[in-house]
């Protein structure tokens, strides 16, 4: 089989290892890849707005699946776009893709179904929003409505720290704003919760904590992930349960009622208190650090449950897991999130991999024969391991042996596991 791999990150990168690893795979292509698919896949240089160019390679190639790793595509309808040309695809449709394109769709779908998730509400302008902040308690948390790469998010400590979250949204920092979401402050721990859906039925498929803070101990800036570790401690079948029935079961239902199909991975945001599960978002694809640590462990064949789920026959599978435990650190350009330097020289060669050990590459590329980074996150330092702590000493080892100059890494990922 020929697969196409939509996407430029570590999430695309190990998702592109983990199909390489099936029997039923001739080619792979990337589009448009970077540094590390380029090692086990043809790299495509199309732009990922440019459907029609995409979709007439994918045509010319005979490309038998396509897997869409990133939410841009996905909200703005590649799904949809592909299908009319009768070329199978793994994701969710543009009316689905509502629930990460927009987190307003999200709050009032979680209104009408009763689904356990903080107070909230919706704002028109700076004025109102600003108004509406006068009878809060604090601390709040204020969002983009649309697409932000993680970083839409502030948690406002005080009326200063919201009106600057509230302006710089509504500015445009995000993109364009017409609403803006404050909702309250949820205590307790977040949880990454995921599934596979096939517009029928559903399968869990793992869980994960990720670590979205610049600097150690969980502070500074949101990013799009600083690192991340497989499982949750949280999970347990009793949670699982309230998770399925509370959340998950009624988020279907509302989508099925507006006679919308899921089918895809969702990523299920959650924050655990007391046992009980609060819907903090949703992600219409597999996160970004957490399917870094999720894929390594999959005993299956990938692509045979990529194919279930585009027959609608997820039903038929059974997902299992190797037991160990993982651990992913992310290495970011110094300056990331905000100011950086790019075209810098990674000299990869001077670590030796292991067996439990992978690198995936997030933002590289080739440059006259040689890796350089293209981005903020570079590469995802990913470790197996039976417990936690080996697993994180491991991937700083390799991350001391890289000794990347230019890079920056948090040395206490998995820091509420490990004691």
């Amino acid at each position: 089989m020929k697969i196409g791999i939509i996407g430029s990150g570590g999430r695309e990168h190990a998702i592109c290892a983990s199909i390489k690893k099936s029997k039923k795979v001739k080619e792979i292509y990337c589009f448009p890849g970077n540094a590390g698919t380029s090692k086990i896949a043809n790299n495509i240089n199309i732009k990922l707005n440019n459907f029609k160019k995409i979709k007439d390679f994918i045509i010319n190639k005979q490309i038998d699946i396509i897997i869409v790793g990133p939410e841009k595509p996905l909200v703005e309808g590649i799904v949809d776009y592909l299908e009319k040309y009768k070329i199978k695809v793994f994701g969710p449709n543009k009316k689905a893709s509502q629930l990460e394109g927009s987190k307003i769709f999200t709050k009032k779908l979680c209104k009408k179904y009763e689904i356990p998730t903080a107070k909230f509400a919706i704002l028109k302008s700076p004025k109102s929003a600003i108004k509406f902040i006068e009878k809060c308690n604090f601390p709040l948390v204020v969002k983009a409505d649309g697409l932000a790469a993680g970083k839409g998010v502030y948690i406002c400590k005080n009326k200063k720290d919201s009106i600057l979250a509230i302006k710089e949204i509504f500015a445009g920092k995000f993109g364009f704003s017409k609403e803006i979401l404050i909702e309250e402050f949820l205590e307790g721990e977040e949880m990454s919760f995921f599934i596979i859906c096939d517009g029928k039925n559903y399968l869990k498929f793992g869980t994960a904590q990720d670590h979205k803070r610049l600097l150690e101990g969980d502070k500074g800036k949101n990013t799009g992930g600083m690192g991340a570790y497989s499982p949750s401690r949280l999970d347990n079948k009793t949670l699982e349960n309230k998770i399925f029935k509370k959340i998950i079961e009624p988020t279907l239902k509302g989508l099925k009622d507006m006679q919308i199909s899921y089918k895809g991975f969702l990523y299920v945001g959650l924050m655990i208190k007391d046992n009980e599960p609060y819907l903090v978002e949703y992600n219409v694809r597999m996160g970004d650090p957490e399917c870094q640590t999720i894929l390594p462990k999959l005993k299956n064949d990938f692509l045979s449950i990529i194919e279930c789920c585009i027959n609608k026959k997820l039903k038929n599978i059974n997902i299992k897991w190797f037991r160990e435990k993982s651990l992913c650190i992310v290495l970011c350009s110094k300056g990331y999130p905000e100011n950086f330097t790019s075209n810098i020289h990674l000299n990869l060669n001077k670590v030796k991999i292991k067996k439990n050990d992978f690198i995936f590459h997030a933002s590289t590329k080739i440059f006259n024969n040689k890796i350089i980074s293209s981005g903020g996150r570079v590469l995802n330092i990913v470790v197996k391991s039976n417990k936690f702590k080996l697993a994180r000493n491991r991937a700083l080892k390799i991350l001391k042996i890289l000794n990347w100059k230019n890079g920056y890494y948090r040395k206490d990922i998995g820091f509420k596991v490990i004691s």
